[in-house]
């Protein structure tokens, strides 16, 4: 793969010991040069081949970008048939990627709660080695009928404790979440499965060891729900009261956390996205309220996916005003532009005080953009920052031709593209700009 010009520059200066004076490249608490990265293609699907569906990434405590995606046999969703987990790693700000490996390997036998891997959530802890993926698992299919409380869509969860250099069996935790909504006066939750793509981990609170981590659930009957874990999806809980649904009429969902600590949940919705936002009494003890939920393409200058429902993600990241130098927090928005699952593209918006985001009606208008990613038909996209303070944007694209849905495509972002010119990035509080130490390697097949 082709490595450009900075890139290359920047990279042996570093691994050289060298200063920043002496590498002649910027300082490493400063915003970095954008350096405009290559589309890589990591997961190809070609016409006539096995499909491959379903976008997750995560960047490790030791800087490393995990990117995982469902193999689909069955060539179907999960819950069809068999399903596998696939992953590629980069040690190096995505210039180049590991070899496919497999990370969840389905037994494609009916009715087995083994069947399939798919739709994976993953989160890397901020301060230790650990990741987690949740999953839907076995051979049971979130929206039909049969698929009830007595025989559930699965989950599973696996674990590494050295930043995806090894990974765990996948261990089913069904019963442990479902039955966290047992006795809901909307109704006992019959299917249910982890948003895919990126789990929030908090910035701000911390009980015990561990950063809060968020997850948004789309289930039925009822809506959206949000479980949250302070001991890194060991065990889960409800956020706000299991009797009411942040939005009703919500699909596939993401959360992310606000400036002020609250919660923002982002819903797949036709035409757009689905907000609301939970406002904390005792972040301790995790008490709070769901506000109403928000279509955003009611609102004026809310994101718009034109003649579409799709799977987007919400990110807000550290970004620095170009013109006036101030540090702002910048809420990102990917969903495909349309019409239809076309032209997958990323809103922007700056959150420069609480009167941007302290209602859904505030936080859902006034977005900015879109930056226009792919030309073509795309689907699903998700994003994380990675430690260069690009922007690793993981999408579906059937760049092979009409039909063959989807190749999984990965590009860095420079802050300033996305924004056309307006912000750049401000470096993570953890600059991983140095070579990583440990070599990755496949243990769990």
């Amino acid at each position: 793969m082709k490595r450009s010009l900075f890139a290359t520059l920047f990279l042996l200066a570093v691994g050289l010991g060298l200063s920043a004076q002496q590498s002649g490249m910027p300082a490493p608490a400063a915003a970095p040069k954008c350096d405009i990265g290559m589309e890589q293609p990591l997961f190809k699907t070609l016409p006539g081949q096995t499909p491959y569906r379903i976008p997750a990434i995560a960047s490790t405590h030791n800087g490393t970008l995990l990117a995982i995606t469902d193999y689909r046999p069955c060539g179907g969703d999960i819950g069809f048939g068999r399903v596998d987990l696939r992953y590629r790693f980069s040690a190096n700000n995505g210039m180049t990627w590991s070899e496919e490996l497999v990370l969840a390997e389905g037994d494609g036998i009916k009715g087995s709660p083994t069947c399939g891997y798919g739709d994976a959530a993953i989160v890397a802890d901020s301060r230790s080695d650990e990741v987690i993926i949740v999953c839907v698992t076995g051979n049971t299919v979130y929206s039909h009928s049969s698929t009830t409380r007595q025989n559930p869509n699965r989950v599973a969860i696996l674990r590494s404790h050295d930043n995806g250099h090894s990974w765990s069996t996948p261990q089913d935790i069904t019963e442990s979440v479902y039955s966290l909504f047992d006795g809901s006066r909307l109704g006992n939750v019959n299917a249910l499965f982890f948003g895919s793509g990126r789990i929030c981990q908090s910035r701000i609170i911390k009980v015990g060891r561990y950063y809060r981590l968020y997850a948004a659930l789309c289930a039925r009957p009822g809506g959206n729900r949000v479980v949250y874990s302070d001991d890194f999806g060991r065990t889960w809980k409800s956020l706000g009261s299991i009797h009411t649904s942040p939005a009703p009429e919500g699909d596939e969902p993401k959360i992310e956390e606000l400036p002020n600590g609250n919660v923002v949940l982002s819903s797949r919705a036709w035409g757009g996205r689905i907000y609301n936002i939970y406002s904390y009494i005792s972040r301790r003890k995790a008490t709070g309220v769901w506000s109403e939920p928000v279509a955003s393409a009611g609102v004026q200058g809310g994101v718009q996916a034109v003649k579409n429902s799709c799977n987007g993600e919400i990110l807000i990241v550290d970004a620095i005003h170009k013109k006036s130098r101030k540090t702002v927090r910048l809420a990102l928005q990917s969903v495909p532009l349309g019409p239809g699952r076309s032209r997958v593209g990323i809103y922007f918006k700056p959150l420069y005080s609480q009167l941007y985001y302290r209602t859904p009606s505030q936080f859902a208008a006034d977005w900015k953009g879109p930056y226009e990613v792919s030309k073509i038909n795309s689907a699903y996209s998700t994003m994380v920052q990675q430690p260069d303070g690009r922007i690793a944007f993981f999408y579906e694209e059937e760049t092979y031709g009409q039909g063959a849905a989807y190749t999984q495509i990965y590009v860095p972002l420079c802050i300033e593209q996305i924004t056309h010119g307006e912000f750049t990035a401000k470096m993570p509080r953890k600059n991983l700009l140095a070579p990583i130490k440990k070599t990755l390697s496949p243990q769990h097949r």
